[in-house]
């Protein structure tokens, strides 16, 4: 009878001993899991296990710094002082009303610019008619927007491509994320899997935070050089009369 009690306790002490022993395991393996969070710092962020991750960082730092320096390059570009310097109108206007066109050409050349370079173009068509001039005016004003609108187009680009590619860091990160879900068990796996996917989304964030003031300036700037070239043209028509009056009074 007593063999047989002892028995039965050795078999329960076994039993709970090896219950014990699974679940210290488990309680491990889930310790472990949700201590691997906690060390999730910014190198965790920028790498996240994947060198691929790393390049996309990199390459969104560089469009981020891209913006900005397009963007300053625009505030000094795209500015009434620089696209219709006051100095330049105001010398030939005064050279044209004493009908003196070679202080008007010097004057171009001393202030280089969209509006000198109109100018220009309007001076080198004078003899051909006044309707010849306004065409040249407006081809060469069309040829400077362009060439103002390619500066500006830029932080279109950085707006487009910075969401791109904080969407693929994600994508790479949710990919790693799922394939981390192979080593974790039990309940540690949803915090592996939150862990990783929070990680993996700061891309999408900071793409977004670039792509936002990107468009914007695009958007401004865009709008800005636009009416400061039509008001170029309509000032180099302006500032033409004079010729226009000489070659009707020559051509009588």
């Amino acid at each position: 009878m007593f063999k047989r009690n002892f028995c039965k306790f050795a078999c329960l002490a076994a039993m709970l001993c090896s219950s014990g022993l699974l679940w210290a395991q488990e309680a491990a393996a889930e310790g472990e899991a949700a201590a691997a969070p906690a060390s999730n710092g910014l190198w965790n962020i920028l790498y996240g296990g994947s060198v691929i991750n790393l390049v996309i960082w990199i390459a969104i730092f560089c469009t981020s710094f891209s913006m900005i320096w397009f963007a300053v390059d625009s505030f000094m570009t795209v500015k009434r002082e620089k696209l219709i310097p006051p100095a330049l109108v105001d010398g030939v206007r005064q050279a044209l009303a004493n009908g003196d066109l070679d202080t008007a050409i010097a004057t171009c050349q001393a202030n280089p610019g969209s509006l000198a370079n109109i100018l220009n173009e309007a001076f080198d068509n004078i003899f051909d008619g006044y309707e010849v001039v306004q065409q040249a005016v407006s081809s060469r004003s069309d040829l400077e927007n362009e060439k103002l609108m390619q500066k500006v187009n830029l932080l279109n680009i950085c707006g487009q491509i910075a969401p791109m590619l904080g969407l693929m860091g994600t994508v790479v990160g949710m990919v790693l994320a799922f394939a981390g879900l192979a080593s974790a068990t039990g309940a540690a796996k949803a915090r592996v899997l939150a862990s990783s996917i929070s990680t993996a989304l700061w891309t999408t964030c900071v793409g977004l935070l670039i792509s936002v003031p990107a468009l914007l300036f695009f958007t401004y700037f865009r709008n800005l050089a636009t009416r400061l070239l039509l008001e170029s043209e309509a000032t180099v028509l302006e500032l033409i009369k004079p010729l226009r009056k000489a070659v009707v009074d020559d051509q009588q």
